[in-house]
């Protein structure tokens, strides 16, 4: 029954005209997921579904959800009654995804942390649905070697970021919140420091960048170079107090730069 509920879903989707693909995403693409995790569906439009129809489709199996939500990019949550899970529904433009494939696989330009999340997403979705091999065909152009200069960029830009800026680093804003003991902004430029931090380590493995979740677990297990004291200096970073947080910074970049 729940898999027959779920494939009239991903059918009624697939139905829409600017649907161009549908894929399965998130925790449970990568076999990560557990009891408490949503199934996270992906479909790739060129073009606006409208919210009236999507509202007609979930109500036919939903008897609680939240339609046309735009926190977090467009999307549907919606628990469904036979299946008892939460589907999380995202849509994506395909031009978005085209564009993130040019400008940072093929034009090698970084971010501020998380560079190469929408590649994660593209490469391992799990595809249920691809009109005219679209999908196929950008995942095929991330079946290469892992750039060079995207790898140079990442860690050039994100390793001036954490505290080699003359001015406004993510040190120096920590320290200066630490000064005016502002917990909000403290803990609000950690979470930037370690975006950062995260997008260097996976560019040094040559790895795609897989988000928010599990990321250390994530790092143990599939990077081979890793800073010395990786996981405890984390650990010490959010859990000690503030006076020594400056000390665990200075260490976490010290052992991050040896390894490049």
């Amino acid at each position: 029954m729940i898999n027959e509920v779920f494939d009239k879903i991903i059918k009624r989707f697939t139905e829409f005209p600017a649907v161009q693909a549908v894929a399965a995403g998130g925790s449970t693409s990568v076999n990560t997921s557990d009891e408490s995790s949503d199934i996270d569906i992906y479909v790739f439009t060129n073009g606006q579904i409208p919210l009236r129809e999507r509202i007609e489709l979930i109500k036919k199996y939903s008897s609680k959800y939240e339609a046309g939500c735009e926190y977090f990019g467009p999307g549907d949550e919606f628990f469904v009654d036979k299946m008892n899970r939460q589907l999380d529904v995202m849509y994506f433009s395909t031009k978005q995804m085209e564009d993130n494939v040019e400008n940072i696989w093929e034009g090698h330009y970084p971010s501020n942390g998380y560079t190469t999340c929408f590649l994660f997403t593209l490469k391992n979705c799990k595809t249920i649905y691809d009109k005219n091999n679209w999908l196929a065909d950008l995942k095929n152009k991330l079946n290469t070697r892992y750039p060079a200069e995207l790898k140079q960029n990442i860690i050039k830009r994100n390793l001036m970021l954490l505290k080699d800026k003359p001015f406004a680093s993510y040190y120096e804003q920590i320290q200066k919140a630490l000064k005016r003991n502002d917990i909000n902004s403290i803990n609000h430029r950690i979470s930037a420091f370690m975006a950062s931090y995260f997008d260097i380590i996976f560019a040094l493995n040559e790895l795609l960048h897989p988000g928010e979740k599990k990321l250390i677990n994530y790092a143990l297990k599939n990077c081979k170079i890793l800073p010395e004291n990786f996981e405890s200096n984390i650990v010490k970073l959010l859990a000690e107090s503030n006076t020594d947080k400056l000390k665990t910074l200075d260490d976490i970049i010290s052992q991050l730069k040896k390894c490049l």
